[in-house]
C-alpha cells in the first residue's frame, strides 16, 4: 500500500497520523523509503520504513461504511468475553496490534461487557481506555466530525445494546 504527503493514515495501537514526508535515507547503509506520520493523539512523528508498511499494519482511515458497520456491531452484536484473563489479554492484544477499527471496537465493547461484571486489571484498563481512544479519533477523522459529538454518537450506539455506557477515565 502506498500513501502521499498529507494522507491520513492509522498507525495501529497509536491512532490517527498524518504523512508528513517521504524520504530516503542510508540508515543500514542500504537506501531505503521512509513515511514520516505525525500522530494526532500526541504529536509524535515517526518514521516507517516502506517495506515495513505490511508487517506494522499502516492503513488508510476507515471509510463511512467501515465506520457504520462498526456503529451498528456496538448497537445489536452480543458478546461473551472469554473468561481466562491471559487468553483473554493475548486475544485483545493481537486485535488492538492488528489496528482494524472493527478489532478495536471487539476490544472496547468485550472490555466494557467485563468491567459491569468486575473491576478490570490494571492492563486490561489502560487497553479499555486506549481502545476507546482509538475508536473515537478515527471515527472523527473519518467522518469530519469533533470529538465529543462521536463520542455521545458511540454512547447511544451502546446504550441500544443495552450496556451502561461509561466513558473510560
Amino acid at each position: 500500500m502506498e500513501f502521499r504527503v498529507g494522507d491520513k493514515v492509522v498507525y495501529p495501537n497509536q491512532g490517527v497520523g498524518v504523512v508528513e514526508q517521504i524520504s530516503s535515507r542510508n540508515l543500514t547503509g542500504q537506501p531505503e523509503t521512509f513515511y514520516l506520520l505525525k500522530l494526532n493523539s500526541n504529536g509524535l512523528r515517526v518514521m516507517v520504513p516502506m517495506t515495513n508498511v505490511e508487517s506494522v499494519g499502516l492503513r488508510r482511515v476507515a471509510k463511512g461504511r467501515e465506520v457504520g458497520t462498526v456503529l451498528e456491531y456496538l448497537n445489536k452484536a452480543e458478546i461473551d468475553p472469554p473468561a481466562d484473563w491471559k487468553g483473554r489479554f493475548k486475544a485483545n492484544s493481537e486485535k488492538m496490534r492488528n489496528g482494524s477499527l472493527r478489532h478495536v471496537a471487539e476490544v472496547f465493547k468485550a472490555l466494557l461487557v467485563l468491567s459491569q461484571e468486575k473491576p478490570l486489571s490494571f492492563r486490561e484498563k489502560k487497553m479499555f481506555d486506549r481502545s476507546w481512544q482509538l475508536l473515537v479519533d478515527e471515527i472523527a477523522v473519518a467522518r469530519g466530525m469533533c470529538r465529543e459529538a462521536v463520542e455521545e454518537e458511540l454512547l447511544r450506539a451502546l446504550s441500544k445494546s443495552n450496556l451502561k455506557p461509561t466513558l473510560p477515565s
